[in-house]
C-alpha cells in the first residue's frame, strides 16, 4: 500500500536527520546545517504524505461521490511549498556564513556521516519512485523527489567539504555550494506545485492519453464514428473520461450498450483506474450534432457537420462524413 511506502520515508527521514545534525555538530559546516534543515522539511513532508495517502485511499461515500483522491494534490502542493521554504532557509544560512567565513573541523568524520545518510535516502527514494509509478501517486512521487533532492544536496556538500579538507583557504566554497544546491532544488518544488494546481483545476489528460481514447472509439464504433464533448480529468491516480457518441438510430439498446462496453474496456486496459461515461445519441437527429455547444474534443466528422452552412445542405442525416 502507498501509505506503508510513505511510512518508510518517515523512518528514513528520522534516521538521516540525526546523522546530519551530528555531522554539522562535529564540523560546524553551514552546508551540512542546510542539509540537515532540508531533512527536517523532508520529515514534515513525509508525515503529511502519510496523512494524505490515508485520506486519498478511502472509498467513495455519500458525501464524496468521486472519492478522496484529490487529497494527494494538497499534499503535493504542500511538499512543493516546503521544498521552497527549505531552499530559502539554506540560502539564508549560506549567505550569512559567506559574509563571515569560519574554519571547519573534523571534516573527514562529517563527510563519512553524510555519505551514510545520502545512501539511506538514495535507496529509499528509488523504492518510492518505483512505487509512485506503480500506484500513479503524485504524493509518493513528491516525497521521493524530496529525498532525491536531499541526496543531491548531500552530494554537493560532501564534494565541497572534500575540496576544503585539502584546501582550507577555500572555505568559502561551503557557502557557495549550499546556495547552488538551494537554487537547484527550487525547480523541483515549483514543478510539484504546478502539477498539484493542474490536478485541482481539473486539467485534461495528456494529449497522448486522449489520443488513446479516440483510438478505441474508432476501433469499436467504426473509423468514421462521430463523437463530441470528449472531456477528461485526473483525480489522484484515477482518470475520469466522458463523451457523446453518435450511433444510427435503428441500433438496439443492446447493440449500443455492447459498443460502449467494448470502448470502455479498451480504454481501461491501457489507462488503468479510468471511469468512462458515454452518452449515446441518434445520429439522424440534428439536435445530436451540438458539439460546438457541448465543448470538449470532437471527431472530424462532427467538426465538418457543424461548419457554417453545412446544416442547410441537403444530406442524409445518417451519413457520417
Amino acid at each position: 500500500m502507498p501509505r506503508n511506502i510513505a511510512l518508510l520515508s518517515v523512518l528514513a527521514s528520522l534516521l538521516t536527520l540525526g546523522l546530519k545534525f551530528g555531522a554539522f555538530w562535529v564540523t560546524g559546516s553551514v552546508g551540512l546545517l542546510s542539509d540537515a534543515v532540508e531533512t527536517l522539511v523532508n520529515l514534515t513532508a513525509s508525515i503529511v504524505a502519510v496523512i494524505a495517502l490515508t485520506v486519498a485511499f478511502k472509498p467513495a461515500n455519500r458525501k464524496f461521490n468521486y472519492g478522496h483522491d484529490k487529497a494527494e494534490y494538497f499534499a503535493g502542493g504542500l511538499e512543493g511549498g516546503l521544498i521552497l521554504v527549505a531552499a530559502a532557509g539554506i540560502i539564508y544560512s549560506a549567505v550569512g556564513r559567506l559574509m563571515q567565513p569560519q574554519a571547519l573541523e573534523n571534516l573527514l568524520l562529517g563527510i563519512g556521516i553524510s555519505v551514510v545518510a545520502a545512501l539511506i535516502n538514495l535507496v529509499v527514494a528509488r523504492i518510492m519512485l518505483r512505487a509512485a509509478r506503480h500506484f500513479d501517486s503524485i504524493t509518493l512521487e513528491g516525497d521521493a523527489r524530496h529525498l532525491m533532492a536531499d541526496v543531491w544536496t548531500t552530494t554537493g556538500v560532501v564534494l565541497g567539504l572534500g575540496i576544503i579538507m585539502f584546501y582550507p583557504q577555500l572555505v568559502i566554497l561551503d557557502s557557495i555550494i549550499a546556495v547552488i544546491i538551494a537554487l537547484n532544488i527550487t525547480r523541483s518544488g515549483i514543478s510539484l506545485i504546478k502539477r498539484s494546481m493542474h490536478g485541482l483545476m481539473d486539467v485534461s489528460l495528456p494529449r497522448e492519453e486522449v489520443d488513446l481514447v479516440e483510438k478505441h472509439i474508432r476501433r469499436h464504433a467504426g473509423e468514421k464514428a462521430a463523437y463530441h464533448g470528449l472531456r477528461s480529468r485526473k483525480s489522484g491516480s484515477r482518470r475520469f473520461i466522458d463523451f457523446h457518441l453518435l450511433l444510427p438510430g435503428d441500433r438496439t439498446i443492446r447493440e449500443g450498450h455492447d459498443i460502449c462496453c467494448r470502448i470502455e474496456e479498451g480504454i481501461e486496459q491501457e489507462l488503468p483506474k479510468s471511469q468512462v461515461t458515454i452518452h449515446v445519441e441518434p445520429e439522424e437527429d440534428r439536435a445530436s450534432w451540438d458539439g460546438d455547444q457541448v465543448g470538449g474534443r470532437k471527431s472530424s466528422s462532427e467538426s465538418r457537420h457543424c461548419e457554417p452552412g453545412n446544416e442547410s445542405k441537403e444530406q442524409n442525416p445518417g451519413e457520417i462524413r
